[in-house]
């Protein structure tokens, strides 16, 4: 059954429906590509014909993108030259799109051909707005839920069929760059007022417009077809353009530090294809197309934030139960996680009881939704009938009793055992017993907490990240005796609060803790051995992690860091091997320097809280030493201090799937994008040489770079991490 439908009607205007069997939204597939590349041969061969419409037969929508299995399927399937199998694959796209832009005018003249409109109903992205940029003209539904953009570069491409051209050739490259180097997405009116569509309609003209437009006898060369057609903005040797390419260069690298190939790589199509005819532009944006296609980041990114994202946040890893969406969720202590929590719940429509010990601190706890629908308001995103609708719903009290009917618990109090024990009691007495009690925490072990349950089988932890408004990861922990319906109810419910949730099992720290804390501690012991705290920093920064470490810890408060070592510290006895860390956090503790939450921390604030450069005192306490490491030494301690616990976290059965890794670590905390995970890394370095590093760092710093067993098997063997343990290794 093919994706597109035609239909000519008797004004002789053809319609071609797009709607992708058994999906919500279109994607474009390769049968669907030779579909419609055979509907527009016909339609344009047909002399009956005088314009054709390009529309969706989706609700709301036109189209979300190619469907990027296609990419990677290509490139498995090219042999020995995948790169020629992907570039030629790139243009029989380009010369499809070429047809539909040319639409039979005599290549001479520029006269004849037949008018196509595209007829947007709502969002459209990647190939489902560079479909409508080959049109002639873009109509789209008024539509304020609408998302129109070419957010490529967000999972490590860029646009790469004809997007890129095109767009700089409308917009000029100034203008086009929010949306090709950002990925900015923007509703129908804004798009309409950057200059990416044309007209925006009521949603119930939309065809009627189109047609009436089609039958108007239109011109519709395009710009750059025409003779004399300049730029705007400047070509690269035009005064004016000189200084935005020059600009954009500068801005490229400043944002990426040069470790995303995609960025650099769409700047090169941009400048090249400035220089040269149109047809010979979309030949290069395919050349640097295919370059990146070809890059191990960009497959690690694409499989990472793309296909393995999607398949966790459609239940990859649900186990079997009824459907277990939340209606009433009781959330327990208005601090700032509660306060976040209530607000996600609102907004997916569940209805929320919000407790806390004291009327005022829960009326605070609600005010954090109005505070964030009222800044909604004030960017004209939200309306004040969606306000006082998200408000309604949350019933902020003291009460417990109004816990009745919940069939979910979200207790995020403070942590402290026996805190979370008495709320506990107090919830089980009120709820039914089919209620799943869920305990938000970050480090203590969800077993020991579940002792305070009447039914540990319906006791689970869910791990939020601050601010939770933000953050699009949630970490679910199951207890020894956490059953599956509990796992399912976690599952289902931060898929209707829209987040990406990854499932594993209880051990100190979880997984995400358990990975951040060794990259925070490795920069601390830096400092202490006197290595510059600006060489630490930098080097995180140049190697693709958002935060250096020093920053990240006055981020989350050296307090939290200290209570944390205390604990580890008691738990862990004479095997605690944090020692010289403590020294350097503890006197900063003592120093009073919290943070950023005190204005002052490892950097230095002024009065309004913005961050001044790293503290003078530091290196007054600990002096840089004569010698400093190289660049690329510090930054294998500090990625390899993460993925050794990545490792050691999936050798011990704390993490269960391998994507659920990799996923978690880029959106839990920011582990470097690029190399799509540590699992995904280690595959891009190969585990021979993990290995033979990891022996040279043991050598030189210590047994906290001991190379986990699993990765020395691997590497004696040459395995990789996803063909070893990647779905299609267990589907085999």
């Amino acid at each position: 059954m093919s994706d597109f439908k035609k239909n000519t009607d008797a004004d002789g205007v053809t319609t071609i429906t797009w709607d992708t069997v058994g999906k919500s939204m279109n994607v474009m597939s390769r049968e669907a590509m030779q579909d419609l590349n055979a509907l527009i041969d016909d339609a344009l061969a047909d002399d009956a014909v005088k314009g054709i419409i390009i529309t969706s037969g989706k609700e709301g929508s036109f189209a979300g993108g190619m469907d990027l299995n296609v990419l990677a399927s290509i490139r498995d399937e090219s042999g020995d030259n995948p790169a020629q199998g992907l570039f030629d694959f790139t243009m029989a796209g380009h010369h499809m799109l070429r047809k539909i832009e040319r639409a039979g005018m005599d290549p001479k003249t520029n006269k004849g051909g037949k008018p196509i409109a595209a007829a947007l109903p709502g969002t459209a992205l990647g190939i489902g707005l560079e479909l409508p940029l080959a049109c002639h003209r873009i109509f789209a539904a008024d539509n304020p839920k609408a998302k129109i953009g070419l957010p490529e570069i967000m999972v490590g491409i860029f646009p790469g069929a004809g997007g890129t051209t095109r767009l700089v050739r409308k917009l000029g490259a100034m203008a086009a760059s929010p949306l090709l180097l950002e990925g900015k997405m923007n509703d129908p009116k804004k798009a309409k007022a950057a200059g990416v569509i044309d007209e925006v309609v009521p949603a119930d003209e939309l065809l009627a417009k189109a047609k009436e437009w089609v039958l108007s006898e239109p011109k519709i060369v395009k710009p750059w077809d025409e003779k004399g057609y300049k730029m705007p903005g400047g070509a690269p040797y035009h005064p004016a353009g000189f200084m935005t390419f020059v600009g954009a260069s500068a801005m490229v690298n400043g944002k990426t530090q040069g470790v995303y190939p995609a960025a650099k790589a769409l700047l090169s199509a941009v400048y090249e294809g400035a220089l040269v005819p149109f047809d010979t532009a979309l030949k290069i944006e395919a050349r640097w197309f295919t370059n990146v296609l070809m890059n191990p980041s960009s497959s690690a990114m694409i499989r990472s934030l793309f296909i393995n994202k999607e398949a966790l946040e459609k239940g990859a890893n649900r186990p079997e139960a009824p459907d277990q969406k939340v209606k009433k969720v009781g959330i327990i202590g208005a601090g700032m996680m509660g306060a976040g929590i209530a607000l996600v719940s609102a907004l997916a429509g569940i209805q929320v009881v919000l407790i806390d010990s004291s009327q005022e601190a829960a009326d605070k706890g609600k005010s954090y939704t109005t505070a964030y629908m009222d800044k909604g308001i004030s960017r004209k995103k939200v309306t004040e009938e969606k306000k006082e609708a998200v408000l309604g719903l949350i019933n902020a009290t003291t009460d417990y009793a109004a816990l009745e009917g919940c069939d979910l618990i979200v207790e995020a109090v403070f942590e402290d055992v026996g805190v979370k024990a008495e709320v506990t009691a107090k919830v089980q007495a009120v709820t039914g017993p089919d209620c799943i009690f869920a305990t938000n925490t970050s480090t203590l072990p969800i077993t020991e907490l579940a002792k305070a349950s009447n039914d540990p089988e319906k006791f689970i932890g869910i791990h939020f990240f601050s601010p939770v408004d933000k953050m699009l990861l949630v970490e679910i922990i199951k207890g020894k005796a956490t059953g599956p319906v509990a796992v399912a109810k976690a599952l289902d419910y931060v898929r209707q609060i829209r987040k990406t949730p990854i499932v594993v099992n209880d051990e100190r720290f979880f997984y995400a803790n358990r990975c951040i804390i060794p990259y925070i501690n490795e920069g601390i012991r830096m400092v202490k051995e006197g290595v510059e705290p600006a060489l630490i920093e930098n080097a995180a920064k140049l190697v693709g992690m958002p935060l250096g470490p020093l920053q990240l810890v006055d981020e989350t408060s050296v307090d939290l860091g200290v209570k944390i070592a205390k604990a580890t510290k008691a738990a862990m006895g004479d095997a605690y091997p944090d020692g010289e860390v403590d020294e350097v956090l503890f006197w900063m503790f003592d120093q009073n320097r919290l943070g950023r939450k005190s204005n002052a921390g490892f950097y230095a604030y002024d009065d309004k809280g913005k961050r001044q450069g790293l503290w003078d005192g530091l290196t007054a306490q600990y002096p840089v030493a004569d010698e400093q490491p190289d660049l690329t030494t510090v930054q294998h301690r500090l990625l390899f201090a993460q993925v050794l616990e990545a490792v050691r976290a999936l050798e011990e059965g704390v993490l269960e799937d391998i994507r659920e890794g990799d996923v978690g670590a880029i959106l839990g905390w920011g582990f470097a994008p690029w190399s799509g995970g540590p699992f995904s890394w280690l595959d891009i370095i190969g585990a021979p040489y993990a290995a033979e590093r990891c022996d040279q760092l043991t050598a030189e710093f210590g047994d906290r770079f001991k190379t986990p067993g699993l990765l020395r098997e691997m590497a004696d063997k040459g395995q990789e991490f996803y063909k070893r343990f990647g779905q299609s290794a267990k589907a085999a």
